[in-house]
């Protein structure tokens, strides 16, 4: 059978009720949707596999220029997307002539959504046809395996209206029983259409039961570690993953979670986190370098101000976010802006490692004599002790939200650097 075409996408219920209007690719709405995801990030087309039917509010398109505007377009049908659904009316009065334009040029789907309908809905509605239709189109021998594992994380990662009975029997008939005292912890990878990676390391581990599936554009997995195991399980996952993983492969590490408190929402919870920061870790430059030719294996602890300071979206904050960078850096951003200097990158780094000149220059790879002249001169500029304790979270927010909203247009991580869909 078929996959689910576009022109059906349009006809599900939440999707009707957002009053959907087609304003370009009219003799495109018999292509095929792989699946329907939201995101404020207006760089992120990076992370798109194509096929995606792309949901967002247009807050970040009010303010752009007309060449932005356009290039969002382009980047998005280069990516090979099914369409492009933009909410306006709110955020976004009217859709802009040259998105139209843009779009018509391309022969790119645009929707114009002219009510308000939360996009989780929508996403469920749609991402659970698109499963079903899977389902029907196959011969499934067992009623398990990994459709019913696709659905059943999709229904997790989207927090699908389900009660702890009805995710415990499914996750049993896919195999995995996490016993007492179980810690989850859920995982994205980028790179790879397979689940193998996930397997070695599940076999690494060493009696850990997994949930996982492929989706468009990444691998989900929720891992069940022993109770009885010793240590972080967080980096016990990350370091199973630097092992397994091929070079230029990203993976995502979600925070631990109990398998019993807090019921399936917990569940929920790790591989949102997961997810997000995954695409973090695909949108925005790190903030350490990686390790050379190898995977990037990363943890939404390791991402946790980058969450907070983007939650929402990156364009729904970055006012905020520049404003905070040039009240507390502004001297720095002046001296860099007329010598070739490295000084908040410095910053952050130091601050990010417990302030120790040894781990910092080794992280920079500078000898120590040259940090300190580096640290004496932020000194100097910012008139500011750095190890001063009450200014260690102030300095740390600042250097963070510089290198998220004041990077150069279209830049890609530094590193081949730590999609799904996004959720805040």
């Amino acid at each position: 059978m078929p996959a689910l075409t576009l022109r059906e996408i349009l006809a599900l219920d939440p999707v009707r009720a957002a009053e959907p209007e087609l304003l370009a690719g009219h003799t495109a709405l018999d292509r095929p949707v792989r699946w329907v995801h939201s995101s404020e990030v207006y760089e992120g087309a990076n992370f798109l596999d194509g096929g995606e039917l792309l949901l967002t509010n247009g807050f970040g398109l009010m303010d752009a220029d007309d060449e932005v505007r356009r290039r969002y377009v382009r980047e998005l049908a280069s990516r090979g997307v099914a369409g492009l659904a933009v909410e306006v009316g709110r955020s976004l009065p009217a859709m802009p002539a040259e998105v139209v334009d843009e779009a018509h040029r391309r022969e790119l789907p645009l929707l114009a959504m002219h009510r308000v309908v939360p996009f989780v809905r929508i996403t469920e509605a749609a991402n659970r046809a698109i499963v079903a239709r899977g389902l029907s189109g196959r011969s499934v021998v067992r009623p398990w395996g990994d459709d019913h594992t696709a659905a059943l994380l999709a229904d997790l990662a989207d927090r699908a209206a389900l009660n702890q009975p009805e995710v415990e029997a499914r996750a049993a008939l896919a195999g995995f029983h996490p016993g007492p005292g179980a810690r989850l912890v859920g995982v994205s990878l980028h790179g790879t259409r397979e689940v193998g990676t996930v397997d070695r390391a599940v076999r690494l581990l060493g009696g850990a039961g997994v949930l996982r599936a492929a989706f468009p554009g990444d691998v989900l997995a929720l891992l069940s570690l022993p109770g009885a195991r010793p240590g972080d399980p967080v980096k016990a996952v990350q370091e199973v993953f630097r092992k397994a993983a091929d070079p230029g492969l990203t993976v995502a590490v979600g925070h631990a979670v109990s398998a019993s408190q807090g019921g399936w929402l917990r569940w929920s919870d790790t591989l949102r986190a997961a997810r997000t920061t995954l695409e973090l870790a695909l949108t925005v430059p790190a903030a350490e370098p990686g390790v050379p030719d190898g995977p990037l294996v990363t943890s939404s602890r390791a991402l946790a101000l980058e969450r907070e300071l983007t939650r929402g979206g990156l364009d729904a904050n970055r006012e905020r976010l520049s404003a905070l960078v040039h009240h507390t850096l502004g001297p720095l951003l002046t001296w860099e802006a007329s010598h070739s200097s490295d000084l908040v990158r410095t910053l952050e780094t130091h601050l990010r490692n417990g302030c120790s000149p040894t781990r910092t220059a080794a992280l920079l790879h500078i000898g120590r004599q040259s940090l300190y002249q580096r640290l004496e001169r932020i000194e100097t500029l910012l008139g500011l002790d750095i190890n001063d304790s009450d200014l260690l979270g102030e300095l740390l927010t600042a250097t963070c939200a510089h290198r998220l909203v004041e990077r150069p247009s279209g830049a890609r991580p530094a590193t081949t650097a730590p999609h799904f869909k996004r959720t805040a």
